[in-house]
């Protein structure tokens, strides 16, 4: 039955999807700072409200929602969570329901990590925007079915992960050492800018379908001599994903640390992906500023990878990964201010686009460029 509650989530986010682009933001136009920090109250707002719902729908057990049964019911709940299960009379009478606090917790905790590692998709974001000069008024459209696909595509790999650890559980030290070794390349790699133009994915799509240089206003898909071929925002649009798709390979495993409820998982990473748009606009051009944002990604990562290697062995609760992971952030936003307030950040290099092509001469373009030489000289010019 608790069916019926998937499908309500589902409606309800494109409900919220068809307002946004169908009515509040139908034409397009620039998001300034104001109306992005409204934008991202609300949707925090929102994941805040839809927390407490977790928590009553968690704590009646709205269509068998936090009821697990069967012989493998413990096997499927989060370790260390403070459920005191009945004593069973035998493996198949095995019932463990998940209080409306522990799901209202978890919930909490997981978007909290995913909003956190959200930050670093924001800034590749912008290096995409910046590199291929998409003018502002249409950056909202592309990020908007940018997270589309993405809503997709996560529920996807949210549920392959979820199916994986709970049929093969050793699943979970792989994420678990994935997460640590991902910490530890962001840790002592330098920042290297992506090489945007020579992006496998670039000259693939450039080899299998026609490119268009030129912007077709807000379409994603123009006429080239006669032809359909893909606008520039197209192709944004789509590096946009398949960067979200590399984030996700670290978020997602990162949220089963915190919970192995799929409606949670599901849930909380959906509503961190909504918020991402607002949150880009507000905080795009001021992310550099936070110098010590990288190094709390580092550390959260790092947390997580350790709690899923333990947590077969020593479970770490949820309240405590709450804590920490909120704590690390504060540190990491405090130090970035009061670093920025008594040291002079340094100001971003620009981001070099492509090398524009020589221009091509007409038929007869050229003797009239030598010949302009010729005539009288201005003497306004001479002086």
């Amino acid at each position: 039955m608790t069916v019926w509650l998937w499908v309500g989530f589902v409606a309800l986010i494109f409900a919220l999807m068809a307002l946004d682009l169908g009515v509040l933001n139908r034409k397009d136009h620039v998001i300034g700072a104001r109306e992005a920090l409204i934008w991202t109250l609300f949707w925090i707002g929102l994941s805040l409200a839809f927390n407490v719902l977790v928590y009553f729908m968690y704590e009646g057990h709205w269509l068998g929602i936090g009821i697990h049964e069967g012989p493998d019911a413990l096997l499927e709940l989060p370790k260390g969570a403070a459920i005191p299960p009945p004593i069973p009379t035998g493996d198949a009478q095995i019932s463990v329901r998940i209080p409306g606090s522990v799901a209202a917790l978890e919930f909490l905790t997981g978007y909290l990590v995913e909003k956190s590692l959200s930050l670093d998709n924001i800034f590749v974001i912008a290096l995409i925007f910046r590199y291929f000069n998409v003018p502002m008024n249409l950056q909202h459209r592309v990020l908007f079915w940018g997270i589309v696909g993405a809503l997709v595509m996560r529920g996807a790999m949210i549920g392959a992960g979820v199916a994986l650890i709970q049929k093969f559980s050793w699943a979970i030290y792989v994420f678990g050492g994935f997460l640590v070794l991902t910490a530890i390349k962001m840790l002592v790699s330098p920042d290297v800018e992506p090489d945007l133009e020579n992006m496998r994915l670039v000259k693939l799509v450039r080899r299998l379908y026609p490119v268009s240089t030129e912007l077709d206003g807000n379409r994603f898909l123009t006429r080239l001599n006669g032809k359909r071929a893909m606008t520039p925002l197209f192709l944004v649009l789509l590096i946009v994903e398949s960067s979200d798709v590399l984030f996700a390979v670290d978020s997602i495993p990162a949220i089963f640390a915190v919970t192995r409820d799929p409606f949670i998982v599901f849930t909380s990473n959906i509503f961190a992906i909504l918020g991402l748009r607002s949150l880009y606009f507000a905080l795009a051009q001021l992310l550099h500023k936070f110098h010590y944002l990288q190094l709390s990604l580092v550390v959260i990562l790092a947390y997580v990878g350790v709690k899923m290697l333990l947590s077969h062995h020593f479970p770490i609760p949820a309240w405590i990964s709450l804590c920490v992971i909120a704590g690390v952030l504060t540190l990491g936003v405090v130090g970035s201010l009061l670093r920025a307030r008594y040291v002079k950040p340094e100001e971003p290099d620009e981001l070099e686009g492509p090398p524009e092509p020589p221009p091509v001469e007409q038929p007869g373009e050229g003797a009239k460029d030598e010949g302009a030489g010729d005539g009288p000289e201005d003497p306004e010019k001479k002086a």
